[in-house]
């Protein structure tokens, strides 16, 4: 049984949701301890107790200690991944597109195709937006050779959630191929979409956008903003992502979501200043990306290698996560990433 300590780097709740992910696609049964110890409310939530118990219902294993604000976890992942169609309701606002990321490696395994509706929080601060996921990361998973949909089936936000996503995960038919990102480039086109959802009359989309265009015109930029006002959510919300596209292939994107206190013209300055500072890095991925991907190359047969704009947290975090359970190597030459995928096939 594999010891982790979830108090580790980040010691966030990530820690605990790829632990799962990965032991379930390694078989290997996983010990973890000191569950979010650090922060203000430490054990499980509802979100990450969700992750492991769909990876338990994924492969038919066995779990213990899976109660709300338990601090530490035993679990015995089954043999291989069934796939088929699944909804599952986190019941709070915790992040949804957390666990569809969680769960899309074992997807790509799976016997057929995972087919996911998920309802939770899908915008929100400290989690992968929905728009992120769609626009930003699979996109670069295609790449690999995943074939992933992702589909907003309604917006959701702190506190109340809601939030409702459909992710279908086709399993691979060989190996996954690894991802090089060797240089940025020069920016072809930067992408914008700026969602408000029950905030029509207050403009908030056009605020929005109209502030990242007046900040990206500034640096000779003219941006492709696409609006979406919405009336469907449970409650009112927003959300902005900003993205890159360069000429070598690469994307790069930060996303921002609204909260009492933060104007739509704070939420543009912080995508456009992020973006910029990533892109000025000379960075191949977003600093998200950086650590996203970490599970999906160490998954895939070669090396991948990609420029990062920091060490984070996170990345640290992941990259400490797939060389305990899969026995991955990787290495940091500057801001250059590389990791030997274990080939899961």
């Amino acid at each position: 049984m594999i010891e982790i300590d979830g108090s580790a780097y980040s010691g966030s709740g990530t820690i605990v949701r790829y632990a799962a992910a990965l032991a379930t696609l390694a078989g290997k049964s996983i010990r973890i301890t000191n569950i979010r110890a650090r922060r203000p409310n430490p054990g499980l939530r509802p979100q990450h107790l969700s992750v492991v118990r769909a990876c338990c219902e994924l492969s038919g294993g066995k779990l213990q200690g899976d109660t709300v604000g338990s601090r530490e976890i035993l679990f015995w992942p089954g043999e291989g991944v069934k796939g088929g169609r699944f909804k599952w309701d986190i019941g709070t606002g915790g992040s949804a597109t957390m666990m569809a990321f969680s769960l899309i490696p074992l997807g790509l395994w799976a016997r057929r195709p995972l087919e996911m509706e998920i309802t939770g929080g899908l915008f929100q601060d400290n989690a992968p937006s929905a728009l992120h996921m769609e626009r930003v990361l699979i996109p670069c998973l295609e790449k690999m050779g995943a074939s992933v949909e992702l589909e907003i089936l309604r917006p959701g936000y702190v506190p109340k959630g809601g939030g409702r996503i459909r992710v279908v995960v086709h399993p691979l038919d060989g190996p996954l191929s690894p991802l090089v990102l060797g240089s940025q480039g020069s920016v072809e086109k930067i992408r914008g979409v700026a969602l408000a959802s029950h905030l029509r009359q207050r403009k908030v989309t056009h605020r929005i956008a109209r502030k990242c265009e007046e900040l990206l015109e500034a640096k000779g930029i003219r941006p492709d903003f696409q609006l979406w006002d919405d009336d469907t959510a449970i409650q009112p919300g927003a959300s902005v992502l900003l993205w890159a596209e360069t000429t070598t292939g690469c994307l790069l994107g930060v996303d921002r979501a609204g909260k009492p206190g933060r104007s739509s013209e704070d939420m543009a300055e912080y995508v456009v200043r992020t973006l910029m500072e990533d892109l000025e890095s000379g960075a191949t991925v977003d600093r998200y990306l950086a650590d996203q991907l970490v599970l999906f190359a160490a998954l895939a047969r070669g090396k991948s290698s990609y420029l990062i704009p920091r060490m984070t947290d996170h990345l640290e975090a992941n990259l400490w996560l797939v060389e305990m359970i899969l026995g991955c190597s990787w290495r940091l030459e500057g801001r250059n990433l590389r990791i030997e995928g274990v080939s899961r096939i």
